[in-house]
């Protein structure tokens, strides 16, 4: 059994309309489907917009889910309430982007981790702060920042405080959205080796949220490309990065810089993307689309595994 199953997911939003008229959404997750294995680490990659937050946070019930399921060793997480979610919520976590603004500048390092250590584990004070200690070890901090404050500490440092948080419940699997973007170049490496390492010993499973291709393609073993909404194709790493499939993967790694910028091909993609207030009828990416026929413009192409099951691809014409 999957540790994590995500069956035709979808996240809308109401939007204000005039009086009397029909009620209008935004569609920023549109029934995505996809499972993650224990100490597996998946990416998601899409261009700035395209819902792959918001599909994170709908994974940890930041966002209520619309329609669909969302599985966690078989219970149903997207309709879980009140006590039956708060017991489901040690089993997963979320890193987020920002690491000045997800950590409360008012709360020592301690008492950051230990509002998540005491929800899940009624051990005395000793007990607690030792494990602080020891997440903050985990990643490459000292147990002497128990109690300093946030603003004592660098961006790589803050964001390492985030991941021992996340590592607090102990859990199966971690959101981690966009955890290297706002950080230096030098620091996103070591940050990425933190991940990796903590695959390895902890068997702990990732949602790795990335615009970054190359960072993405280090740190996953499967990689989901999403487009307005819908993730358009899924593929082991290495195959996804070396043989493209969908029209808009081979856009997005046109734009990867690379050694002999020169003798590679660039493809430019015409227009901005759809409003998902307003989304294309048939295929979300016909509009752009250098390929596009009549088909594209009426039928919306479904997510079509191969024959093996290793890869899909939501186009009418793969490359």
């Amino acid at each position: 059994m999957h540790l994590l199953e995500v069956k035709n997911l979808s996240v809308r939003y109401p939007v204000r309309t005039p009086l009397f008229h029909k009620q209008r959404y935004l569609k920023a997750v549109n029934d995505v489907s996809f499972t993650l294995d224990r100490g597996e680490i998946i990416g998601l990659v899409g261009e700035s917009g395209c819902g792959k937050s918001t599909l994170g946070k709908a994974l940890v019930r930041l966002e209520d889910p619309c329609d669909g399921e969302i599985l966690l060793h078989g219970k149903d997480l997207a309709h879980a309430k009140g006590a039956v979610l708060r017991d489901l919520r040690k089993h997963f976590q979320m890193i987020f982007q920002d690491p000045y603004g997800s950590l409360n500048p008012r709360l020592s390092i301690f008492t950051t981790l230990d509002e998540v250590i005491s929800l899940h584990e009624k051990t005395p004070l000793e007990a607690r702060r030792k494990k602080a200690a020891e997440l903050l070890t985990s990643v490459g901090l000292t147990p002497e920042a128990l109690d300093r404050y946030p603003h004592q500490f660098s961006g790589g440092q803050r964001q390492r405080i985030g991941i021992a948080r996340a590592l607090a419940s102990d859990p199966d699997f971690i959101v981690a959205d966009e955890p290297v973007s706002a950080l230096d170049v030098s620091v996103q490496a070591s940050i990425v080796n933190l991940l990796q390492d903590i695959r390895q010993k902890s068997g702990t499973a990732f949602l790795f949220i990335a615009h970054d291709l190359a960072v993405v393609e280090h740190i996953s073993s499967r990689i989901m490309v999403m487009y307005l909404g819908n993730i358009v194709e899924s593929a082991p790493a290495n195959e996804l990065v070396n043989s493209p499939r969908h029209p808009y993967t081979e856009a997005l790694l046109s734009a990867v810089p690379t050694a002999g910028e020169g003798l590679k091909k660039r493809i430019m993609l015409t227009g901005d993307v759809p409003s998902p207030l307003n989304p294309p009828a048939g295929c979300p990416f016909h509009e752009r689309c250098p390929y596009a026929s009549t088909r594209c413009r009426v039928e919306k192409p479904q997510l079509v595994p191969d024959k093996d099951g290793s890869r899909s691809c939501a186009c009418f014409f793969p490359r």
